[in-house]
């Protein structure tokens, strides 16, 4: 309680920024359009070697953040935006060991950090999957009552699983498991669950379509699952495995993998899912004009009484690798979009940017 008193009164005392003016004019269309990086800000977030945190599996305090912070997940709790970020260690295996982190801002740009992270590997059931890899990846939306749901990847250092953690007040969370927790996909490589939701004002909230939650998921391919209940999921299969939805486009941007961003938005158009995609090599057969391996950001429109079928889908990205900190750091010519909500007139879109830091563009909402 003392903690949570000095963390809001930090953002009570601190300066409240005019956000900068946003030139890019919005088309009609069914994508979210008009995202301008907001250059005089970003990055919003960089590794902080402040952060320490007691690790009890290790038994040795930890510079939780020290390596890279990156790809949040974003949302808006009493007229505050908090961002879940994943921050990596310079000590565990495999790159380092991820945990994630809570930052709260009163403006969208400017972030006060919670000395420890809010969830991590434990002495308890998930610690087999996260190991030393650890929580990597939230994305979170939250049910009708206020209760936040929380998608994120456990990794052990081989197989990287889809996992689902809840809370009430984004400090406090208990982890449900795995999100395929069947016996025949407990060992199914999985990542990046995006969940079917609608916007509220300022808030996100899962949705069901035909008596079901959704959620897009994937990271070459990606798949549908569906769930009663926002904590136990099926994935959509057919004969021939699982059911892909959007696949990789030769000669294009998004030629050798494509994954999902933010959670997937239902509008009166249908259902807009931000990916994440890279590029092949242009003999390989990648886009000629982009490197290979950059990553960027594409937009695909789904049907919301069928959310397998894809209607529409943008032929160019909409956010791309630009800035040194986007193309140099841990992953080179990154733009990894993840946590999108609304707030104070705007889309705040916050992405992760070469695998190292955070980085934010912004759209107007509509009127």
């Amino acid at each position: 309680m003392r903690y949570t008193t000095y963390f809001f009164a930090l953002l009570l005392a601190g300066c409240r920024f005019a956000p900068a003016p946003d030139t890019t004019t919005a088309t009609e269309t069914w994508q979210l359009t008009g995202f301008a990086k907001v250059d005089a800000a970003n990055p919003v977030m960089e590794p902080d070697a402040s952060l320490v945190f007691y690790d009890s599996l290790r038994g040795d305090s930890v510079q939780w953040a020290l390596k890279d912070v990156f790809n949040p997940a974003a949302v808006v709790r009493h007229d505050t935006l908090f961002l879940l970020f994943r921050a990596e260690d310079t000590v565990g295996r495999h790159a380092g060991t991820s945990r994630i982190g809570l930052a709260a801002s009163t403006d969208g740009l400017h972030f006060v950090k919670r000395p420890s992270p809010v969830l991590y590997p434990a002495d308890d059931a998930l610690q087999p999957y996260e190991g030393e890899g650890g929580c990597e990846d939230p994305r979170i939306v939250e049910d009708e009552a206020g209760r936040y749901y929380l998608t994120y990847t456990s990794y052990d250092g081989e197989t990287a699983r889809l996992c689902v953690a809840t809370s009430p007040d984004l400090v406090h969370w208990q982890k449900q498991g795995l999100a395929f927790s069947a016996p025949q996909y407990r060992n199914l490589w999985g990542k990046s669950g995006a969940i079917v939701c609608r916007r509220e004002g300022s808030r996100l909230i899962a949705t069901q379509l035909q008596n079901r939650y959704w959620m897009y998921w994937g990271d070459t391919d990606l798949y549908l699952a569906t769930s009663p209940d926002l904590i136990h999921w099926t994935p959509l299969e057919a004969d021939s495995g699982l059911v892909s939805v959007l696949s990789p486009r030769p000669q294009q941007f998004d030629s050798r993998l494509v994954e999902s961003g933010p959670p997937a938005l239902l509008t009166d158009r249908g259902i807009v899912l931000i990916y994440n995609s890279m590029n092949l090599a242009p003999d390989q057969g990648g886009a000629p004009h982009i490197p290979e391996g950059t990553y960027a950001a594409g937009q695909a429109l789904f049907d919301a009484e069928n959310p397998a079928q894809l209607l529409e889908r943008a032929d160019t990205y909409f956010l791309y690798p630009e800035a040194p900190y986007e193309v140099h750091g841990q992953v080179g010519r990154v733009c990894f979009a993840e946590g999108l909500v609304p707030y104070k007139g705007y889309w705040f879109l916050y992405y992760g940017t070469a695998d190292s830091k955070i980085a934010v563009a912004r759209a107007p909402l509509p009127e």
